[in-house]
């Protein structure tokens, strides 16, 4: 590996792999080394955030098994404020998707109006836009877990997201090192090959 990413990271990074692999002593380890080596609200953060790529019940159990192992009370709950939420992920969404914003929202709204509203808003305002963990470490561990999940699409975009976010190509490919332990070999195969577009991309046009 480059060696780029902190020791803080790197245990994000297999939080959130392990967590979407679905490995009980695999995430047990994750999370006793983010315990010794992360600050405990940005292991939170990404034990949130998975609900929304691996459900409620996923995020509960990882939340439980964190409660368990640091020993950590749960911090005071946000504010609530939707207007706000609402103009934070429209800034978001826009950081992370750059000039396919506006083509990711009407594709989305073609599916669902209430979905694109929600990702907006939900998704990148309320849950993404959070201050405790910089974007571009949310996004690479969002994109571990689509890596896991073996989801090209959504992985595609997320590794974009990361560069878009300030990762270096470096930091996104020891990421996918790192999430590599997780993964089966058509599932490793298919990540490597989803970022080698992401690169053919950025080499032929501007992000």
């Amino acid at each position: 590996m480059s060696g780029l990413l902190t020791p803080e990271t790197v245990a994000l990074i297999r939080v959130s792999a392990s967590l979407a692999a679905r490995e009980a002593e695999a995430l047990n380890e994750s999370l006793r080394e983010a315990a010794a080596v992360a600050d405990g609200l940005r292991v939170e953060e990404v034990l949130l955030q998975s609900y929304l790529f691996l459900g409620y019940p996923i995020a509960l159990n990882g939340l439980a098994r964190w409660r368990e192992i640091s020993g950590a009370a749960p911090p005071s709950p946000a504010n609530e404020d939707w207007d706000e939420w609402a103009e934070r992920g429209r800034a978001v969404c826009q950081t992370v998707y750059r000039n396919q914003y506006d083509g990711l929202r009407s594709n989305v709204r073609a599916l669902h109006p209430d979905l694109e509203r929600w990702m907006v808003v939900e998704g990148y305002g309320k849950v993404l836009g959070r201050p405790r963990l910089p974007l571009r470490v949310r996004e690479l561990c969002i994109a571990a877990q689509l890596a896991v999940l073996g989801t090209p699409t959504q992985l595609y975009s997320h590794l974009r997201g990361a560069v878009n976010a300030g990762a270096e190509l470096a930091e996104v490919e020891e990421a996918l090192e790192v999430t590599s332990a997780y993964l089966a070999d058509e599932l490793r195969e298919l990540a490597s090959r989803t970022w080698e577009a992401v690169l053919s991309r950025k080499a032929g046009a501007s992000p």
